[in-house]
């Protein structure tokens, strides 16, 4: 099988209670395809511009990434997003964005991805997520995720790609604002009504909820003493997730509750370094190391 991935690849400013970080490599393509790698052979499709750093591209193509949807604008700047977090990491502001390159984006799919087994559609315009749709041909299985700023500002567009799509990713703050429900449950019930056929619920430091049909279940997040930098979380989550659904080749209800751990997994790692830096020394047997001990804490 074969995942394809359409977002961003950006610089991030991140400030938090202790620490202020210039400008490192952050995106939903990027976090995503890294927590992938460690499953299977991810495609990413974005866009940098000339200042973006080579040896970071050197480092994506070391982890098996796949960069020929990967465009860089001579003479452009990356996308560029700065955030601050108070003391709670569930709780984000945002200070700034400098679209650059990024607001120009018109993805186009590489003829090598186009048969592609697995496509996510990470938090971009619902404009460009339904494009995606013209150029793909037959995916198995179709993901999406996205942010408050569309939910508002482009509700028609979004539900419309929401009926498209196998599976939803979306934060408990999201998915109460899509379907003015307080209670989770509730919420999550609705989305499946309204397209998908499984809702994955982040809800940050609580863990998430996996709905279907058929199917609840829950999964912890890893306690975690210090969370250095949330950003990034929930896109790793989504990579774990759907790397590891690409590597078994299977949708059942066995391997979707593992995928989530596996998710959550990622997304642990994620959090305990600024930005992309945890999965420069990642190894493959932390990762299952992990995974046996998510496996206790949530046995009984």
């Amino acid at each position: 099988m074969s995942l394809v991935i359409v977002g961003s690849v950006a610089f991030d400013t991140i400030e938090t209670p202790w620490e202020r970080k210039e400008k490192i490599v952050g995106g939903s393509c990027t976090y995503c395809s890294l927590a992938a790698s460690y499953f299977t052979r991810p495609k990413i499709v974005a866009v940098v511009g000339e200042d973006f750093p080579k040896d970071t591209i050197s480092f994506l193509k070391k982890r098996n990434i796949d960069l020929r949807g990967l465009k860089i604008v001579p003479g452009g700047k990356t996308f560029h997003w700065q955030g601050r977090y108070g003391y709670d990491p569930n709780q984000r502001e945002t200070v700034r964005t400098d679209l650059n390159v990024f607001e120009n984006f018109r993805p186009e799919i590489p003829a090598s991805y186009k048969k592609a087994d697995i496509i996510f559609l990470a938090n971009i315009d619902p404009d460009i997520q339904e494009n995606i749709f013209l150029q793909v041909e037959k995916p198995k299985l179709v993901a999406m995720d996205t942010i408050g700023l569309w939910i508002s500002s482009k509700p028609t567009t979004l539900l419309r790609v929401l009926k498209s799509v196998d599976i939803f990713f979306v934060n408990d703050e999201e998915i109460r604002m899509l379907t003015n429900e307080r209670n989770l449950i509730r919420a999550g019930k609705k989305i499946l009504g309204m397209g998908p056929s499984l809702v994955i619920l982040k809800k940050g430091e609580h863990g998430a909820l996996v709905f279907g049909p058929d199917l609840l279940f829950g999964i912890l997040a890893h306690p975690c003493e210090d969370v250095i930098d949330p950003t990034g979380a929930g896109d790793s989550f989504a990579g774990g997730f759907l790397g590891y659904l690409d590597k078994v080749r299977s949708f059942s209800k066995r391997e979707i509750r593992r995928a989530a751990v596996f998710g959550s997994v990622m997304a642990s790692f994620t959090i305990e370094d600024f930005g992309i830096d945890r999965f420069k020394t990642l190894k493959p047997g932390e990762i299952q190391s992990r995974f046996e001990h998510f496996k206790k804490l949530i046995s009984f």
